[in-house]
């Protein structure tokens, strides 16, 4: 059976990190990786902190939830909980403000513990969801969200209830504050690079190929003796652990964590990035993310010079994403494609008629 990867790069390609050889790459790759790499440069430290690194850190959660998404055909809404889960757990094993509860353990054992407890509690949720399909999926996902959420606000001995815990800061390492903007604006770039690769590489591995498979025809694959239930529960473990990672970011960049960070809406939110990004590709969510990072951040000031009352600025982001959703349901990258594709039909057009003209 020949498993066609709907969403990458040519098949035969699967075993490479890039899906062209380095001198194939197209040259808005290059310029995007240089603007990025050099920003700290020109850019001031609240885009680089508030802007940039946000967007990185919510774009390699809506990426995970891409990848089960757009390779195993699995709507997961629990991603932001799994983030938040490796969030609390680096703040009860390692420091915080609240010294009765953390227990202060160095960051170099914190933070391996709460990736894994994160990853194994995304993967218990992948192996409960992946019993169901569609639109039970998603409730299952969205349960275990929910539940999380209140488990959290309601319990004082583990997780110190409403208030959460303040006080969580990157260690000094090598020297260097990484919670100062620079210093975090390339830890995030890096990790948030990193997923991006490792997505690229895992969807083009036989394991990614195999996913793919399953989510074309999981029969068949079954029928070729293909563990259907193993890779889909593999791929939430794959995602978890990417979301896991944000997590430990996350909480760095806020210096706490409370249950309103795995909130309802923070788990919508993540939806509506990936969705509006586009759910075909891995920059998909990083786009989706930049957009409504930067709708949170301008839209309440724009609301009110407009005379508009300030709490609305949530029906703007709803507005954005209503029509980014209508005109296209592959989202910004559905756009583009769409758009070349008509440059391209309108140049043949154009040399037909050329031709016709000459050659009647």
């Amino acid at each position: 059976m020949a498993v066609t990867d709907h969403t990458g790069p040519v098949p035969g390609d699967e075993r490479k990190w890039f899906p062209w050889d380095l001198d194939d790459v197209p040259a808005w790759y290059w310029a995007v990786g240089m603007i990025l790499l050099f920003m700290p440069a020109f850019a001031s430290d609240f885009v680089l902190f508030q802007i940039f690194g946000w967007a990185f850190i919510l774009g390699m959660i809506a990426l995970s939830l891409m990848f089960l998404g757009g390779y195993g055909g699995m709507v997961s809404l629990a991603q932001m909980s799994v983030a938040a889960c490796a969030a609390y757990m680096l703040a009860i094993f390692g420091d915080s403000a609240i010294s009765q509860i953390s227990l202060g353990w160095p960051w170099w054992i914190a933070v391996p513990i709460a990736l894994i407890v994160a990853t194994v509690f995304g993967t218990i949720t992948g192996a409960l969801a992946v019993r169901t399909e569609g639109i039970y999926t998603i409730m299952i996902t969205l349960a275990i969200a929910s539940a999380f959420f209140y488990f959290t606000r309601q319990n004082y001995v583990i997780f110190n209830g409403f208030s959460g815990f303040n006080g969580v800061l990157p260690p000094d390492l090598f020297g260097v504050d990484w919670r100062s903007p620079v210093p975090f604006y390339y830890l995030t770039l890096f990790w948030a690079a990193a997923a991006y690769f490792a997505v690229l590489y895992v969807s083009r591995s036989p394991f990614g190929l195999a996913l793919q498979g399953v989510r074309d025809n999981a029969r068949r694959m079954e029928a070729l003796g293909f563990n259907v239930t193993a890779h889909r529960i593999a791929a939430y473990s794959f995602a978890s652990l990417i979301a896991a990672v944000a997590g430990i970011l996350l909480v760095w960049l806020n210096a706490q964590v409370s249950p309103g960070t795995a909130g309802i809406g923070q788990v919508v939110d993540i939806l509506i990035i990936a969705v509006v990004g586009g759910l075909g590709r891995p920059i998909g969510p990083f786009i989706g993310a930049i957009i409504y990072v930067l709708l949170r951040t301008f839209a309440l000031d724009f609301l009110v010079s407009i005379g508009l009352a300030g709490e609305r600025f949530q029906l703007l982001i709803g507005l954005g994403f209503l029509v980014i959703v209508f005109w296209s349901p592959d989202g910004i990258l559905g756009l583009w494609e769409r758009w070349k594709a008509a440059i391209a039909a309108q140049r043949r057009r154009d040399l037909l008629t050329h031709h016709g003209g000459d050659h009647p």
